[in-house]
């Protein structure tokens, strides 16, 4: 069977990292390194993602009425717009990755050359978007990033995940791989959560979609290798 894996890159970007990032993800800087090793190795297709928000986006604590906008606390229910009946129950974040701003730039230090493709997600004002595929909504879904026409068209069979941040836009897009019916696994030392204590949960998620998380010495990573 023809062995075609991907390495999907999700949102290194300044927004996400200190020492300025308005949702700075803890260390998130230092998995730079680890994400550049992976970018060396020849993936068919290498894809880094980018939150890329209007700055009116449904998400920012600061489109929400107070006392119910406080970022990091606050939560907001956001409807499908084009389905009332469906709604999901979503964070509300300080403003990030704003379309044209320093903050949304992925880091200087990543490779950016070796990347094939740049994915933006999140511009639609309208939805939340933490997976690098679609939003959230099934009835129907709202916006289609293009990732997976863009995987499938080259004949993908595995996807390699890695970024940040590991609970949230890292989840949801491994998530989402394997729904799409790649085989999936989260490269877990290339990754950085906004709260670990939250890992334990986003695990059984894995566990029970049959996403993998790896070590850089696994051994999937080395028949990558063997590509060259």
């Amino acid at each position: 069977m023809t062995y075609v894996p991907a390495l999907v890159i999700v949102d290194v970007q300044e927004d996400f990292c200190p020492p300025n990032g308005t949702l700075a993800v803890t260390d998130g800087r230092t998995i730079v390194p680890l994400l550049n090793e992976l970018l060396d190795l020849p993936f068919v297709i290498k894809i880094a993602t980018k939150d890329f928000h209007p700055q009116d986006h449904v998400s920012f604590a600061s489109n929400h009425p107070p006392p119910n906008n406080k970022p990091f606390v606050s939560m907001a229910t956001i409807m499908n717009p084009q389905n009332p009946k469906e709604s999901i129950e979503s964070r509300l974040w300080p403003d990030h990755c704003v379309q044209g701003t320093p903050g949304a730039e992925l880091l200087p230090e990543l490779h950016v050359n070796k990347v094939h493709e740049v994915v933006e997600k999140g511009k639609d004002k309208r939805v939340e978007m933490y997976s690098a595929f679609a939003d959230p909504f099934l009835n129907p879904c709202v916006v289609k990033s293009g990732l997976a026409k863009l995987l499938h068209d080259k004949g993908v069979t595995d996807v390699f995940v890695a970024g940040l941040a590991a609970d949230y836009c890292v989840r949801y897009t491994a998530l989402d791989s394997a729904k799409e019916g790649f085989k999936t696994r989260v490269v877990g030392e290339a990754t950085k959560p906004v709260s670990p204590e939250s890992m334990e949960e986003v695990l059984q998620e894995y566990t029970a979609a049959g996403v993998d998380v790896i070590e850089m010495s696994n051994d999937s990573i080395e028949k990558v290798k063997q590509l060259r």
